[in-house]
């Protein structure tokens, strides 16, 4: 299910976004919803990248180069 949600934004930005998804091809709305859509995936990537730096901090993971990963792999 969808669910409208309606904002209130400069007209400076709207027209920024007007202009963006005009040269994607895209309806305004949709263009909005794919913006919003990247920035949340970008947030968990965020996220899991942080994560990871905390477990190498801590002595629980360890950064292995390419050679020993696919070494790895063929073991």
């Amino acid at each position: 299910m969808n669910k409208r949600v309606t904002i209130e934004m400069p007209d400076e930005i709207h027209r920024l976004i007007a202009e963006h998804a005009a040269k994607a091809g895209a309806a305004t709305d949709a263009y909005v919803l794919e913006v919003i859509e990247q920035h949340l995936e970008d947030l968990h990537d965020i996220a899991a990248a942080d994560a990871v730096m905390e477990r190498l901090e801590r002595g629980e993971d360890r950064i292995v180069s390419a050679e020993e990963f696919w070494r790895g792999l063929d073991d």
